[in-house]
């Protein structure tokens, strides 16, 4: 059964362009917007996707102010703690924002709390112990995904139009398959870096946001650019309708992983949509061998262990790494036993974005799923999980969009696949590095061509 919080308010069904309009007009104004929100949340609070709110006054300045909307729990905001979905860290509040939320605070969100992820990003679902498990509002009893899962629940039910996300091996992506949503993860550079990622040796976060329409990501990103230019990358401009493009598809995991068959079907039909649209398609085997995907995991292992062992250089005295999830201890003792390994894996991790730029200059768009199969249920990568299962499960659900954060090029997932329990089915598409306006292009003309449907768009849904 479907959960949804949209109703005939100041909110409405608008997205943030529709809004923008309202605003200028003088049809809606901003406390209306933000106490619409916050009866939302409160009307479908069962979903589990706020850890904190704020009060604070409505930013009265800015492209999107009087428009609200979350900040995921791993940037910090002035005056609240950031938990980074973990019991290991302190609750002290912040000092300052973050880089990236000094230049969201510029585009004037108004930023009323701050949404649910797993402890510290590092699973593709959202169910922390510290926290409990964020529902997917599609049907409760399954993930929303992660790590960006309570963004994701609350852009999909309708208390918000748009939230913040980022991405360091699909975190953006990942939710948007799993809740029906629309997650570009831009190219490395595109928007303000995470503060910890200047000390590591391959960047692999990127900001980024949640939405329901492809012209509220754009808009976004246009917005940013004004904020923070990207001087190294084209701009990202408004959409057109894109040339006859070569586009490459993808039906096979890393290392011959399998992917479900209504994920399959579901690819196979995008890729004839966009047949249909006139583009040049064929089936191809996936050019990334399992190298990647190994180099990758390590470098994970790499992150856990500098959380477990370190973070107390980051998060101060009060930092407990003994109450670190089980899972999280796992990858950091993988890493331990791997760790002579690491200068070869950084190296080739390091070199990996000249291999993806010699397979996309023979395609310019590579379609393939976003995970293997449609959303899982709650608790199928749970925190009980033993971790060496919860590894091997999370190895054969995610295996398609770290290549992405790796190499540094953009990717976006579009919400064009249902599976039989009519929960969504993501569809990523990805390009060379730079080339967000091919990949938002072509998501224009799908989404007029076959529009997606909004959670109370469908059969069966509870308004809450």
């Amino acid at each position: 059964m479907r959960t949804s919080a949209f109703t005939d308010d100041a909110l409405g069904t608008h997205d943030v362009v529709s809004l923008q309009a309202a605003l200028a007009a003088g049809d809606v104004s901003p406390g209306e917007l933000r106490q619409a929100a916050l009866e939302r949340a409160e009307a479908v609070k069962r979903l589990n996707a706020v850890v904190t709110w704020l009060d604070e006054p409505a930013p009265d300045r800015g492209p999107f102010a009087g428009i609200p909307s979350f900040i995921k729990d791993n940037e910090d905001i002035a005056g609240y703690p950031t938990t980074f979905g973990s019991r290991a860290t302190p609750r002290t509040p912040a000092a300052g924002p973050s880089r990236f939320v000094r230049d969201w605070q510029q585009l004037g969100l108004d930023t009323i709390g701050k949404s649910a992820l797993p402890e510290f990003g590092l699973t593709a679902t959202t169910e922390p112990i510290a926290h409990g498990p964020t529902r997917n509002p599609w049907d409760l009893a399954h993930s929303t995904g992660g790590s960006s899962g309570g963004s994701a629940a609350l852009v999909a039910s309708g208390v918000v139009p748009l939230a913040h996300a980022n991405d360091g091996g699909g975190s953006i992506r990942i939710p948007a398959s799993c809740c029906g949503l629309v997650g570009l993860k831009p190219s490395r550079g595109r928007l303000a870096s995470a503060e910890a990622m200047d000390i590591m040796p391959v960047n692999i976060v990127t900001q980024g946001v949640l939405t329901r329409t492809v012209r509220d990501t754009v808009a976004f990103y246009r917005a940013m650019a004004k904020v923070r230019p990207a001087a190294d990358l084209p701009p990202i401009g408004p959409t057109a309708e894109p040339s006859k493009l070569r586009i490459g598809v993808i039906t096979e995991g890393l290392a011959g992983l399998s992917v479900h068959p209504e994920v399959r079907d579901s690819v196979v039909v995008a890729s004839k949509l966009c047949e249909s649209l006139g583009h040049d398609v064929e089936s191809i085997t996936n050019p990334f061998g399992e190298t990647i995907a190994h180099d990758f995991l390590r470098y994970w292992g790499m992150l856990a262990f500098s959380l477990r062992r370190l973070g107390g250089q980051v998060f101060g005295s009060d930092y407990a790494p003994s109450r670190m999830e089980p899972f999280s201890k796992y990858l950091s003792d993988y890493f331990t036993s791997i760790a002579p390994r690491m200068p070869g894996a950084i190296h080739r991790l390091r070199r990996f974005s000249l291999e993806h730029d010699q397979i996309l200059d023979t395609y310019d768009i590579l379609i393939s799923p976003v995970l293997a199969s449609p959303p899982v249920p709650i608790g199928h990568l749970g925190p009980d999980l033993a971790p060496r299962e919860h590894l091997i499960r999370l190895l054969r659900y995610a295996s398609f969009t770290a290549v992405q954060n790796v190499s540094g090029a953009p990717a976006i997932s579009l919400p064009l696949g249902v599976s039989s329990d009519g929960l969504p089915i993501g569809i990523q598409f990805a390009s060379g590095y730079g080339r967000e306006q091919v990949l938002l292009d072509l998501a224009a003309s799908i989404e007029q061509a076959s529009p997606w449907l909004r959670i109370d768009q469908t059969p069966s849904t509870v308004q809450a």
